[in-house]
């Protein structure tokens, strides 16, 4: 499907789309963020796969996914701890010494790949990846578009990827 009509089945379609995405998360400006995320990631797999079976079906699915994604997130962050008496002999999900160093060692090596990025992409990746900022607020925070925000946190995420798999290409 060529550039020009993915735009318009994207741009005739946006009113709809919002409104999907408005019915899941009940706010009209998440929506808007999830719609923009949703053309981006759409646009990114037509680079990728070249042609897309039911575009606009496709482009929905997007939408619901990111929506509720955001949905379960707020759920999650909206969840009361509440404090639970001390009980003796309560079996606990910790994880082993060995576990805890592996992770340790998974953290460091991301942490180091990130850190060969220039300083932009640093930035956009750990507000978004760490402290769940949306695109848009990266955006307007580093004074770029939507966009390259979302450039900057894919290239971070490939980089740090390829580190963790043992590639040693450099940063793009």
């Amino acid at each position: 499907m060529p550039p020009a009509e993915t735009l318009a089945l994207y741009m005739e379609n946006r009113d709809e789309l919002l409104k999907y995405a408005a019915r899941i998360v009940r706010d009209r400006a998440s929506a808007e963020d999830i719609v923009q995320e949703a053309w981006l990631r759409f646009s990114d797999r037509l680079q990728q796969d070249g042609e897309v079976n039911q575009p606009l079906s496709y482009l929905y699915t997007i939408v619901r996914n990111l929506a509720l994604n955001l949905v379960r997130r707020a759920a999650m962050q909206s969840k009361v701890v509440v404090a639970v008496p001390e009980i003796e002999n309560v079996v606990h999900d910790t994880p082993s010494a060995e576990q805890v160093l592996y992770y340790k060692d998974e953290l460091k090596a991301m942490a180091d790949a990130v850190a060969e990025l220039p300083e932009r992409t640093q930035i956009a990746f750990r507000l978004y990846k760490i402290e769940g900022r949306l695109l848009h607020e990266i955006a307007a925070r580093l004074d770029i578009s939507v966009p390259r925000a979302h450039q900057l946190v894919k290239e971070a995420g490939l980089h740090a990827a390829r580190r963790l798999l043992g590639d040693e290409r450099s940063p793009k």
